[in-house]
């Protein structure tokens, strides 16, 4: 299709409004993308799509419509604002109620979802020092809606509010007290509402009693762990920025703080170029030489390419001794989660990982985790393990929908 949108667009114009009873638009703006999601009222029924390429010639927005039927239209050279028209147009005729936006970054103020406000505007804009790539572009959504849309309540779902009930002991830094209260420099933690998710989705599966300890393992290009205890985090492996904690895809995770001072002096390198080295070029892409993406490691090592063979077991084992750690946070432990496009789909990796923990005393069936891919959900736990184990495909979208019902009192 061209950047003009056809008729086909709207085939299910009347067959599917009936459907989407009083509908929540869920928008995700990042740096060069819009993931975008409509969802029920029942959470039964929604359109989904994804804008891409933003800024370049190869821009264009992929849409999925209620019938599942799959467009694509170009839009060369185009802008979030350009983007977020486009799509407000594909979906105005479903008269949805309310937006919720994903905003990476919501500091130390907000532990919850919040109604936008000028104020909550300004918060968003002004934390863009903590999420330079995201933050700024969540506020581009924002304006962008309110610029058709004056009238429709809009929320932000900030991914760093689910963490806000960790205790200091978790979330301070051993660094001056006054960089804490006075720049607040601590631990936030990310991923928050795909930890809110599956955390809580596993509490309403389980049979076993609560309240429950979850670990939460949310493995993907970004990755990150969290100890969950009935429903709140307790502690989490990212931290002041998403860079802390597990190897990632193009991310270091942890590594020496020292480490930028002696590139500084012995390579010239600048704090810019080191930083961008270890958000960009490094993890599993770092490693293996080949890619951040595990499914092309896991092919090259298979074919004996030892760099990738070193990069899925670096992988894995920073990630089993992230999670035996923040079990020390868990009053009870109940069991894993793993979820995320590595941990909904790769049973080698949570194997491995498992692997790590051998002195849990956690035991799996093999079968069952080799079948808990391609979003299933399920547990793969023998009857003599010590945990319990769970794969639970993330469904951040929905969260969103939810917490935005929520803080307009629609639920």
């Amino acid at each position: 299709m061209s950047d003009s949108v056809s008729n086909s667009t709207f085939n299910d114009r009347n067959t599917g409004k009936s459907k989407l009873i009083n509908p929540t638009l869920v928008l995700n703006c990042g740096s060069s993308s819009i993931k975008y999601a409509l969802i029920s009222e029942d959470e039964s029924t929604r359109i989904t799509g994804l804008a891409e390429n933003l800024g370049l010639d190869t821009a264009r927005i992929k849409h999925t419509t209620l019938n599942g039927e799959k467009l694509e239209i170009t839009i060369p050279g185009g802008r979030h604002e350009l983007a977020l028209q486009k799509i407000l147009a594909l979906l105005e005729q479903y008269h949805f109620i309310a937006v919720g936006h994903r905003v990476v970054h919501g500091g130390r103020e907000y532990s919850a979802a919040v109604r936008v406000n000028q104020h909550v505007l300004e918060e968003v804009k002004r934390l863009k020092i903590l999420a330079p790539l995201h933050n700024p572009a969540n506020a581009l959504g924002i304006e962008a809606v309110e610029a058709i849309y004056p009238d429709i309540p809009q929320v932000v779902v900030f991914d760093t509010a689910f963490h806000q009930t960790m205790p200091p002991v978790a979330y301070r830094y051993p660094i001056p007290k006054a960089l804490y209260e006075e720049e607040k420099i601590r631990r936030y933690g990310f991923h928050g509402t795909s930890h809110a998710y599956v955390s809580e989705r596993a509490s309403e599966i389980t049979e076993a009693k609560g309240p429950h300890g979850w670990l939460t393992a949310h493995l993907g290009n970004g990755c990150s762990a969290t100890a969950v205890y009935d429903g709140k985090s307790l502690d989490t492996s990212m931290g002041l920025t998403p860079l802390e904690g597990l190897m990632m895809g193009t991310r270091s995770g942890d590594v020496d703080p020292s480490l930028h001072i002696h590139l500084k002096r012995k390579l010239g390198m600048s704090l810019e170029e080191v930083d961008t080295m270890l958000n960009s070029e490094s993890g599993l892409l770092g490693i293996s030489g080949l890619s951040n993406d595990l499914r092309t490691i896991e092919q090259a090592a298979d074919e004996d390419h030892k760099d990738a063979q070193l990069a899925i077991e670096m992988f894995c084992y920073r990630a089993g001794k992230y999670l035996a750690s923040l079990s020390c946070a868990l009053p009870e432990f109940t069991g894993i989660v793993f979820t995320g496009g590595i941990g909904e789909n790769s049973a080698t990796t949570r194997a491995r990982i498992l692997d790590v923990m051998r002195h849990f005393g956690i035991n799996f069936d093999v079968d069952k985790n080799n079948e808990l891919v391609g979003g299933a959900e399920g547990s793969f736990q023998d009857q003599d393990s010590s945990i319990e184990l769970w794969v639970i495909p993330t469904d951040e979208e929905c969260q969103i929908a939810k917490e935005t019902r929520q803080a307009l009192g629609l639920s």
